[in-house]
């Protein structure tokens, strides 16, 4: 079974790419949503986390506050250190058993989507990376318009991202969002069709 890793910054019509693999019948494994699902309650890591960064990270009703666990891990190096080693493993562990479902039901293609897979031991895993991109100004027009930010605060989540240079070494390939949903959609299909004649070579 190949798995072909998808990746890019914010804003850059990832999800899009990915929702059109998705109509085209492909299993794809969303590892940012993943990552979430790491942090509802219930979570082994929520405890872990409890330890380092404080017992009212945790509301009463056990849902964690984001903002307040963002605050403190981010405002150190090895905060930020400590929630990857107490998050990542268990990410990893996931996407690792949704990998052998899908392998399980005959897949010979998955795709993994997530923002963060370069510089992950999961990128070692990833048979390709697609890197998708989108011009810096489009991409914040974008997530302005998705999050309802301002610009100068949709440029400075852009800024803090792994660089495009880091990703472009990477990456397999790239594809370049800078048209309509259906120029992205026609891209894709490109690389699928350049995927199945490299497979019967």
């Amino acid at each position: 079974m190949k798995i072909i890793g998808i990746t890019g910054r914010s804003g850059c019509g990832k999800s899009s790419a990915t929702n059109f693999l998705v109509e085209q019948g492909y299993p794809c494994i969303d590892a940012d949503q993943i990552a979430r699902e790491v942090l509802l309650p219930g979570s082994v890591c929520l405890v872990q986390l409890q330890s380092y960064f404080g017992q009212d990270i945790l509301e009463p009703d056990g849902t964690l506050n984001r903002h307040l666990l963002a605050d403190r891990a981010f405002a150190t190096p090895e905060g930020t250190q400590r929630l990857t080693a107490v998050t990542q493993p268990e990410i990893l562990r996931r996407i690792e058993d949704r990998l052998a479902q899908s392998q399980k039901a005959g897949a010979d293609l998955v795709f993994v989507d997530g923002a963060v897979i370069v510089g992950t031991p999961f990128e070692a895993r990833c048979d390709a990376l697609i890197l998708i991109t989108a011009p810096y100004e489009t991409s914040v027009l974008r997530i302005c318009a998705r999050d309802g930010i301002t610009a100068e605060m949709a440029r400075r989540r852009l800024d803090a991202q792994t660089s495009l240079e880091t990703l472009r070494a990477a990456a397999t390939v790239e594809i370049v969002n800078d048209g309509t949903p259906m120029q992205l959609k026609d891209k894709v299909k490109a690389y699928l069709t350049s995927l199945r004649k490299e497979d019967h070579g």
